[in-house]
């Protein structure tokens, strides 16, 4: 396509072995830490709406939402203490996600997971036990805690265990995992897996132990022919030990495609919206019209839409690639914002009065189904799997802490501000994301190649076909020969 840097058939390696039943296992077991995330964007907007919560602890929210006057239907949970209930966890998942990073580098990758598994099994039970806001808050804020050792972890656990060309498939089954809510029963999942889970190769040799790498790989291969990628692995491990400085190196020039993907991909992830909804359907649906019984349906709804359409990535993102499921995703997302913001402003206009007929509720609900659907098989799990896949070893731990990091402070920003935002932005708010998702999409356009079967430590060869980095790329960069590169130089 256009825009996106290629390797000729050949120029990326495909190294013998296939996917072991260990290898499965192991990645289902790691996908779970996407549980921890998925069990809160599942009941955060749900609990937000409940009748009982908010007389509990938000009682003044609660008597504005009865308020039969004329206030208006934007403004009806708009509450900065309500607000920081559900984002307060992101702000200490964007502190943890720095310390992660530290103990996934040093310590190994298993670790990272069971540090992350056993914070968020405190703050769940704190939680669960909450007779004030106080213990609400602290219950959020252990939970962010390991929401960012889990997010900065199992990413890259998954992309360093996965063979290139089932990487995206496995790798999303993180995005598959927080696709679903169970309450406690993930921490409890990805603490006692990560007693049993193997740490990857990279890490193992990240660590200076070479022959336990090699066995590991064998294992997770199912070959002894390991060989070449394991002396691949091997360069890429004892380039990363030159660098004392991941944190600093990451803003060499050479880093700049890494650095650019870590920070806006997560950035335009959260900007597309999508938390708004998953955060607030409940709310958002009663704000608009549906009865408190139909709005927890319709969130259950898109809730079942968003597993059902992450299946749709699962089983296409290595058979068609990254970029057009990312482009495709834009488009559609764009549409759906667009024609919500239209139906709520033919329907309550700029004084937030007014009601939606069955049609209109049944139609509104299809849009942001197909919306939700459209994120699901593209910026949902590809804003994870792609910033996770792109960095060299030297800086992947510096990489992903600002991918997570990233993610989790607009995360906070967004669901901080979106029900002031409705309040005040009315009906435009739909229209201000679809802002963001067009631009997005012609980013990806032009700036975001292919990474489609590259081994995850032969990215550099990506980056120097492209025409745009490629002028970043030095040549001792990429592995191999630089005569097996043609980069596509068409914008």
């Amino acid at each position: 396509m256009a825009g996106g840097g290629v390797v000729v058939q050949g120029g990326a390696k495909n190294y013998e072995g296939g996917v072991t039943s260990f290898v499965l296992v192991t990645c289902l077991v790691a996908a779970m830490g996407g549980l921890l995330f998925g069990y809160d964007l599942g009941i955060s907007g749900g609990v937000t709406s409940m009748d009982q919560f908010l007389k509990d602890f938000f009682p003044k929210v609660y008597r504005k939402q009865l308020n039969k006057g004329h206030e208006s239907a934007y403004c009806k949970f708009d509450s900065q203490l309500l607000t920081l209930f559900t984002s307060s966890l992101y702000l200490a998942a964007l502190v943890a996600s720095f310390f992660a990073s530290v103990v996934t580098r040093m310590y190994g990758r298993k670790m990272s997971m069971t540090v992350g598994g056993i914070s968020f099994l405190i703050g769940a039970i704190i939680n669960g036990a909450a007779v004030n806001i106080a213990m609400l808050i602290i219950g959020r804020l252990m939970l962010g805690v390991g929401v960012g050792f889990a997010n900065q972890v199992v990413p890259v656990y998954l992309s360093e265990m996965a063979p290139a060309k089932v990487r995206g498939a496995l790798n999303i089954g993180f995005q598959m995992a927080i696709t679903i809510a169970l309450a406690a029963v993930p921490a409890i999942l990805m603490t006692v897996g990560s007693f049993f889970l193997p740490d990857t190769p990279n890490s193992i040799l990240e660590r200076g132990h070479v022959d336990e790498a090699k066995k590991m790989l064998q294992k997770i291969r199912g070959t002894p022919n390991v060989d070449e990628e394991f002396q691949d692995l091997y360069d890429a491990s004892e380039a990363a030990k030159q660098v004392h400085h991941p944190w600093t190196n990451i803003l060499r020039g050479r880093y700049r495609p890494q650095l650019t993907m870590c920070t806006l991909i997560p950035f335009f992830q959260q900007f597309t919206g999508i938390n708004v909804i998953m955060f607030y359907a409940p709310v958002l649906f009663k704000t608009i019209g549906f009865g408190a019984e139909a709005s927890l349906m319709s969130a259950v709804i898109t809730g079942v839409v968003n597993v059902v359409a992450t299946l749709v990535s699962v089983f296409s993102v290595d058979k068609f690639g990254r970029r057009i499921l990312f482009l495709e995703g834009g488009v559609q997302m764009f549409i759906c914002q667009c024609l919500v913001g239209i139906m709520l402003a033919l329907k309550f206009g700029l004084r937030g009065e007014g009601t939606l007929t069955k049609f209109d509720a049944d139609f509104v609900l299809f849009l942001i189904c197909a919306y939700v659907a459209a994120f699901a098989w593209s910026w949902g799990p590809l804003g994870w799997l792609v910033p996770s896949e792109v960095c060299a070893l030297e800086i992947r731990s510096a990489g992903q802490a600002i991918n997570v990091s990233t993610n989790m402070i607009f995360t906070f920003v967004v669901g901080q501000v979106f029900l002031s935002m409705l309040c005040h932005f009315k009906f435009g708010l739909f229209f201000f994301f679809a802002g963001f998702v067009a631009v997005m999409t012609v980013f990806v356009f032009y700036m975001v190649p292919e990474t489609r079967n590259v081994p995850i430590e032969e990215m550099n060869r990506m980056w120097k076909a492209h025409w745009f980095w490629g002028k970043y790329i030095p040549d001792e960069a990429v592995i191999g020969s630089s005569n097996e590169i043609q980069p596509n130089k068409t914008a």
